[in-house]
């Protein structure tokens, strides 16, 4: 089969979606384009601050996407096949997270830009209130683990890292310099983009040329030295204003995603005539992956941010809904940016579509199969391979970044909210607090539950991905419920609810339990830190399903 052919049509099925469904959806929140956004009613030009649709979309775009619709499709397709992994990217996408994306947006928007923490609170008791904080906290720290140590393996890679890692370097200087030079002086934003996107690809070239050669720091290994770099510039990005970096880099990472995404569709088309590119991996490799945990449901946690993300509710309420402009924008910023992120996921896939089931095996990392893909591609332009393939490494870094930042500045709101502390201190302390733990963990040596020395992404990656989607769940719960209290259709998030808590609760239970094995068999008395975030997950999400449901019950019985 032609691989052109299954990128077209689930272009065509993810579009359709747009239009029918999102259409639907819109009607049904009764969008208004009147309505006073929290960006224009509380604008303080700090974190409330109006902003233009595809502005604050390749903003928006940039910080859900990110690693995950680009590692997730990947693993689940190495693991079970690519016929499974594009059905769960598009159905999922379509019914699923681009409600979920969409429906959490418009709810932070109608609650004065409030995270959907603070929304469920209005809409429960304090006590789930809390349990959802530390739900939301937790949860980050594992995406922050993930993702910062996947990047922190691209950088260390004794081949193309030292140059990604200097392109990279560059990419946040530039960043940097718009949001000072769009504040200053107020450009219009298409002579900006004008300006700086040659400007990123200047970067990529220069990059390799003047390598980023790290020395290994306190007696680590340069992956760890990395780590802890990145943490660093979590840190700095979560204290600083928005306009200032989140945002010029949030815009020109979306940009720079879509044209990776639209460089290699028309490099696609072009190989499919001159190089005439075929689907080589297998359809269906089997209902087990390496790890022996089954495709029912894994599947559905692997893929991850390609079809649903719990995140994604993070970033929409957190920095997006204080920032659209008008109501109706949010069918295009909130369920849009969810299918743009779908296609970037069958994109991702394609580039594992490309090579044998052995060839795959010998790539190893999803990084280094998604850079070799994207290289192919873009060598049938006539575009050098090896610059290719370092534009492709630094696509995979920019998409990274895009949530570290955005995650650890959430996680310092979250734990404002849990901690209640006041003034400009809180700032430093919280986003310490927040990346205390990964960096406990990058730092760590750790293992498998066979005791097998891994990355700290590869262990992280299983339970990132349960505790995101059961993260989605809670959230379409409690949108369900703020539905259903103010007389709507509550249907439509509360069948996706149902699905995600079930899938995610088995997921991450199929993915403790060997860990717990290990430690009856050894006698241990202390789980390891990951057995108990991951037990507390479980344990919170419980109580929250037993809150919503006798809401559901209560409010039944009082019609």
């Amino acid at each position: 089969m032609s691989l052109i052919i299954l990128v077209v049509a689930s272009a065509v099925l993810l579009l359709a979606g747009y239009l029918i469904y999102g259409k639907f959806l819109s009607r049904l929140l009764q969008l208004h384009p009147d309505f006073k956004t929290p960006a224009y009613a509380q604008r303080d030009d700090v974190d409330f601050v109006p902003t233009n649709k595809f502005y604050l979309l390749g903003q928006h775009f940039s910080a859900i996407a990110a690693a995950g619709p680009i590692v997730g499709p990947i693993l689940a397709g190495l693991w079970f096949g690519w016929v499974p992994t594009v059905l769960w990217i598009i159905l999922g996408g379509i019914f699923i997270g681009g409600v979920h994306d969409m429906f959490t947006l418009v709810a932070s928007i109608r609650h004065n830009g409030r995270s959907i923490a603070e929304v469920i609170k209005e809409y429960k008791s304090k006590r789930a209130f809390m349990i959802f904080l530390v739900f939301l906290w937790i949860s980050i720290i594992y995406i922050i683990t993930a993702f910062t140590d996947i990047t922190a393996g691209t950088f260390a890679d004794p081949v193309h890292g030292a140059g990604v890692a200097s392109s990279s370097m560059m990419y946040l200087a530039l960043a940097l310099i718009m949001g000072i030079i769009l504040r200053v002086f107020n450009p219009p934003l298409s002579l900006s983009t004008f300006i700086f996107m040659p400007l990123v690809l200047v970067c990529i070239w220069i990059g390799p040329k003047f390598p980023l050669a790290m020395k290994p720091l306190f007696g680590l290994d340069i992956r760890t030295t990395w780590d802890l770099i990145l943490l660093g510039y979590c840190f700095v990005a979560a204290i600083i204003p928005v306009w200032l970096l989140l945002q010029p880099r949030g815009y020109l990472g979306g940009f720079f995603l879509t044209l990776t995404a639209g460089a290699s569709f028309i490099g696609l088309i072009v190989g499919h005539f001159t190089q005439n590119y075929v689907i080589n991996y297998p359809a269906f490799t089997g209902w087990v992956n390496p790890g022996g945990l089954p495709l029912f449901p894994l599947l559905f946690t692997t893929v991850a941010c390609g079809a649903c993300s719990g995140f994604h509710a993070l970033v929409s309420s957190g920095t997006t809904s204080k920032q659209i402009s008008r109501e109706p924008e949010a069918r295009v910023i909130g369920y849009g940016g969810m299918l743009l992120e779908s296609f970037v996921a069958i994109t991702a896939l394609g580039t594992l579509l490309l090579l044998t089931k052995t060839q795959a095996q010998g790539m190893g990392s999803p990084d280094q199969i998604y850079a070799n893909g994207i290289a192919t591609f873009l060598s049938s332009l006539g575009i050098n391979r090896e610059f290719a393939l370092n534009f492709a490494l630094l696509a995979f870094a920019t998409f990274v970044y895009d949530t570290l930042d955005v995650a650890t500045r959430l996680g310092r709101y979250i734990f404002q909210e849990l901690t209640n502390i006041k003034g400009k201190v809180s700032l430093f302390v919280s986003a310490f607090a927040t990346l205390l733990l990964p960096a406990f963990f990058v730092t760590s040596k750790l293992t498998d539950a066979q005791g097998n020395v891994i990355p700290a992404w590869s262990l992280f990656w299983t339970v990132f991905g349960s505790s995101n989607q059961l993260l989605a769940a809670m959230v379409l719960l409690g949108l369900s419920v703020w539905l259903f209290r103010r007389k709507r259709n509550y249907i439509v998030t509360l069948l996706p609810a149902v699905f995600m808590t079930f899938v995610a609760l088995t997921s991450l239970s199929l993915v403790l339990k060997p860990w717990l094995a290990r430690h009856v068999a050894e006698n241990r008395i202390f789980p390891e830190p990951l057995v108990i975030t991951g037990l507390v997950l479980f344990l919170l999400s419980l109580m929250l399903i037993i809150e919503d449901t006798l809401i559901f019950i209560k409010g039944r019985k009082d019609k």
